[in-house]
């Protein structure tokens, strides 16, 4: 018995040292500009970002272009992409291509195709997302509602170098009850980024996966901000820091050192009746309270 509690206390020292060494590597590219600002230039000239409408897209396409990247902007509403499109072009000087799309539907693709035709695509945010409800609810509560990342990565694998970021979510990381749905989503978009980079990436073309958790954007109701709940632009300027980092990225230490906290929880606290509770009551009490009436 001696031994093997031995044998997990070291097992669990291992485990802490190396959160310690991911830490570090945060603080490191947090503090200091290790990535040459030449380096997300050297995928290609242009970059696309979906959902690029609002919050996050709309927030990685202005500081793409202010890398010196040509953007793609797609999006269902036109005249969002229109004046996104407008005032990039006018504080950055780069070039803007906008294509309107609705990815609910199926039919989009080969359009899409037509208008990306000819562009030399560096890098591919994965941004389009729908969050049926910003409060916890039951699954029968909720509201019903492969083929970008196919498109691109062909031009990609053919010029061996690129960079695909995915957007998940931090509620991918384990299965979240009353968020069901959208949590089963993002752990598909994070457990697929994870296997495609294995793939691609002695192709020269880096496949991260962001695991995010609160951003303050249209989809989650403009919630107020804090030190976890960041503004779309402060957590897309700080994760562009961590795209060498790994295949798999909360994209902010605030949310890295959240993810550690929330991983220290027992599952059998997590799925409890009583945290459930919590989460319908509380929780929602305390998301309505933060709201933004914008």
């Amino acid at each position: 018995m001696e031994q093997f509690f031995v044998s997990v206390g070291l097992l669990v020292c291992l485990v802490c040292l190396l959160k310690c060494v991911r830490l570090s590597q945060y603080l490191l590219l947090r503090s200091w500009k290790v990535l040459p600002r030449s380096f997300l230039q050297s995928m290609g000239q242009w970059a696309v970002i979906t959902g690029a409408g609002d919050g996050i897209g709309k927030a990685y396409s202005f500081e793409l272009a202010k890398h010196g990247l040509n953007v793609v902007l797609i999006s269902r509403t036109l005249e969002k992409l229109q004046a996104i499109a407008e005032e990039i072009e006018w504080t950055t000087r780069s070039r803007v291509k906008i294509i309107q799309a609705d990815f609910t539907k199926e039919d989009i693709y080969d359009d899409i195709k037509e208008e990306l035709k000819g562009l030399e695509i560096g890098i591919l945010v994965n941004n389009v997302g729908m969050l049926p409800s910003l409060l916890p609810s039951h699954f029968l509560n909720t509201p019903g509602e492969i083929q970008m990342t196919q498109l691109v990565l062909k031009h990609m694998e053919s010029r061996r170098k690129g960079l695909i970021l995915n957007i998940s979510s931090g509620i991918a990381l384990c299965p979240w009850p009353l968020y069901a749905l959208y949590s089963a989503s993002k752990a598909f978009v994070c457990t697929f980024s994870k296997a495609l980079h294995v793939e691609y990436r002695a192709k020269g073309i880096i496949i991260q996966v962001l695991t995010p958790y609160a951003v303050s954007t249209p989809m989650t109701k403009y919630l107020n901000t804090n030190m976890v709940t960041k503004t779309a632009d402060e957590f897309v300027k700080e994760s562009l820091k961590y795209v060498t980092i790994g295949a798999e990225t909360c994209g902010c230490l605030a949310h890295e050192i959240l993810a550690i906290f929330l991983n220290l929880i027992p599952s059998r606290v997590f799925y409890s009746s009583t945290f459930q509770r919590f989460l319908l009551t509380h929780y929602s009490d305390y998301l309505k309270r933060n709201i933004s009436n914008r």
